[in-house]
C-alpha cells in the first residue's frame, strides 16, 4: 500500500533501525525492490527525480508504476512514492501527480532565507494533503561535481530552522556524497552529526549517498538518528556485475536469451538480492506494517 513516510520513518528513529530508498528506473527495476522488500517485510521508499521521470515520461508515470505494482503485486509493506532532490517546481508536479512524500531540495537556493520561504511553503501545502515532507540542508554532490574527499557538512543552526518549519525527515551534509566513493574519502563526520542531532530533536535524518559507505559506519549513523538510507548506485553496479558475468559466460549466445527480457534477468534478479542484502543491514528486516 503506498503510504506517506511520516510513520514508518519516525518508527524507524525510535527503533533505531533504516529505511532504505531505492530509485526507480522502470518497471522492472520497481518491481524487484518490491519483491524484495515483501520478502523481507520491510517497510521502502521508492523515489523518483526528476530526471528519471523525464526519462520515464513524466512524474504521473512513475507514480502509477509504483501504485500499480503495489496492487497487482499484493504488496503489503508500506511503500511511500517519494520526489527525490526536487525543485521547487517539481515539487508542485510531484503532489499534482500522486506522489505519497515529497523532497524539497532547497540546498541550491541563492540564499538560505529563500530555502526557508519554499520549505515552509511546502509544508504547509503537503501537510494539508496527508503527505510527508523532507527537506535538505548543506549541499549533497559527488565526485563529478567535484567533490572528491569530504563532503560538505550542513550547519547545525541551519538544520533546527528548517526542522522548525514542521519538515517530516532532514536531509543534512554529514561527509556524505553521491556516487562511488574514491579511495581517499575522508568518511562519516560523526562529530557533526551529534551537532545536528542536538538541535533537530527526533526529527528523523536522511542519508543521502548510502553506496560504499562502511556497514558499521551506516549502522553507527543509524544508532545515531539517521532514519532513511538513499541507495541508487549500488544497486546500478548490482545490476551491471551480474548482466557482464552473463555475457563474459557466453549465455547470451545461448537459445533465446538475446530476449531483453532473458538478457536483463540476471541483473534484476542481482537487484532482489542486493535490496534484501541492503534492508538487513540497514536492520528494517520484519518491521513492515498493514
Amino acid at each position: 500500500m503506498l503510504v506517506n513516510a511520516t510513520q514508518m520513518l519516525q518508527a524507524a528513529e525510535r527503533g533505531h533501525y533504516g529505511i532504505a530508498a531505492f530509485n526507480t528506473n522502470d518497471l522492472e527495476w520497481t518491481r524487484s525492490i518490491l519483491l524484495a522488500a515483501e520478502e523481507l517485510q520491510s517497510p521502502v521508499i521508492i523515489q523518483c527525480t526528476a530526471g528519471a521521470a523525464k526519462w520515464m515520461q513524466g512524474f504521473k508515470v512513475c507514480a502509477d508504476i509504483v501504485r500499480d505494482l503495489t496492487e497487482s503485486m499484493n504488496i503489503t509493506v508500506p511503500v511511500a512514492m517519494h520526489l527525490d532532490h526536487g525543485s521547487y517546481e517539481d515539487c508542485f508536479k510531484a503532489i499534482d501527480a500522486g506522489f505519497t512524500s515529497i523532497m524539497y531540495d532547497g540546498s541550491h537556493e541563492p540564499t538560505f532565507d529563500l530555502n526557508l520561504e519554499r520549505t515552509a511553503e511546502i509544508v504547509k501545502l503537503c501537510h494539508s494533503k496527508g503527505l510527508s515532507v523532507e527537506a535538505e540542508v548543506g549541499g549533497i554532490g559527488g565526485v563529478e561535481d567535484g567533490v572528491a574527499s569530504k563532503g560538505e557538512l550542513a550547519d547545525p543552526a541551519q538544520c533546527k530552522a528548517i526542522a522548525d518549519t514542521g519538515v517530516d525527515f532532514l536531509a543534512c551534509g554529514i561527509g556524505n556524497i553521491h556516487g562511488l566513493y574514491p579511495d581517499n574519502w575522508e568518511g562519516l563526520s560523526f562529530d557533526q552529526l551529534e551537532k545536528i542531532k542536538a538541535e533537530v530533536g527526533d526529527l528523523p535524518l536522511v542519508l543521502h549517498g548510502g553506496t560504499g559507505i562502511p556497514t558499521d559506519q551506516i549502522q553507527k549513523a543509524i544508532s545515531m538518528g539517521v532514519a532513511k538510507i538513499n541507495v541508487n548506485t549500488d544497486l546500478q553496479v548490482a545490476l551491471a556485475r551480474a548482466i557482464r558475468k552473463f555475457v563474459e559466460e557466453g549465455k547470451d549466445l545461448e537459445g533465446k536469451n538475446y530476449d531483453p527480457r532473458k538478457f536483463l534477468k540476471p541483473g534484476f534478479d542481482a537487484i532482489v538480492e542486493r535490496a534484501k542484502e541492503l534492508v538487513v543491514t540497514f536492520g528494517s528486516d520484519g518491521k513492515g506494517w498493514a
